[in-house]
């Protein structure tokens, strides 16, 4: 008898320790969890590029407070030796004149140059983007105006390579910078015509796209913006779909009007 009742007792510490152990665990798991979603919050956030209101704020002083920073180049044209390098940005930790250049550019090394001609998307924070050819030297970058965009994706057809990107250019949001919680559009450039297109809806938000089958033409996502703060948030505001024919440049609808209101009425109750 003694013996089972120190066995129950060694085994009741036992699991009292193992309770213990399992919710310091689950409590430390919490925390790792809240630390890291805080972090990707912020890192989102600090990786845009200032809105036009900071930057006249810091032109009136003669500050800047981010600098453009380098990509290794990646290849996309085998066959003709074409690269892109993307242009990324560093927040400074002190304003600095807008006159100076010792240290204002740096060269950044957090991707491995790629030769492969499959390695289709790359991830980053980038604000332009050059194309860059070995054989003649020549480059040429895409935009002209203040932008951020966080992927580049490289589409292969028998004809042309395209280059496309989901870019930010205004601070619809209003929190001080330009980043991909503000509206954005679809730009697709055209590595044999070279030319840039810019796809977008006035107050929407291209949420993503989906090439047609063995097609240029692509199927567009468009967030709406029911609350109108200058963003779409995807877990409570709607998406619409629409088709872009990319040989001339026009959006469709994909959905009939009818039929759109008559799914809207059966999920409202009111269709009988």
């Amino acid at each position: 008898m003694k013996i089972e009742k120190y066995n129950q007792r060694i085994l009741a510490v036992l699991g009292t320790v193992a309770v213990i152990f399992l919710i310091v665990a689950l409590i430390a798991f919490i925390s790792i969890t809240i630390r890291e979603h805080r972090r990707f919050n912020d890192d989102d956030i600090e990786t845009g590029i200032l809105s036009v209101e900071k930057i006249e704020k810091l032109q009136k002083e003669n500050k800047r407070e981010q600098v453009i920073s380098f990509e290794n180049p990646r290849l996309i044209d085998t066959l003709n030796s074409v690269y892109i390098i993307p242009v990324s940005h560093k927040t400074l930790n002190e304003q600095e004149d807008i006159g100076k250049t010792l240290n204002a550019f740096s060269s950044s090394d957090s991707y491995e140059p790629s030769d492969s001609r499959y390695s289709n998307q790359y991830y980053g924070s980038f604000n332009n983007l050059i194309v860059f050819n070995s054989k003649d030297g020549t480059n040429k970058k895409l935009f002209d105006k203040r932008v951020n965009f966080n992927q580049i994706k490289t589409e292969y057809f028998e004809d042309d390579i395209l280059l496309l990107m989901i870019v930010s250019e205004k601070d619809t949001y209003k929190d001080g910078v330009i980043n991909l919680l503000d509206f954005k559009v679809l730009y697709i450039y055209s590595l044999g015509k070279k030319e840039l297109k810019k796809i977008g809806i006035a107050g929407m938000d291209v949420f993503n796209y989906k090439f047609l089958n063995n097609e240029k033409n692509l199927t567009i996502l468009f967030g709406v913006d029911k609350n109108n703060d200058g963003q779409f948030e995807e877990y409570n505001e709607p998406t619409l779909i629409k088709k872009y024919d990319f040989k001339n440049g026009k959006l469709t609808d994909i959905v009939d009007e009818k039929i759109n209101a008559n799914l809207q009425k059966t999920l409202d109750g009111t269709k009988k």
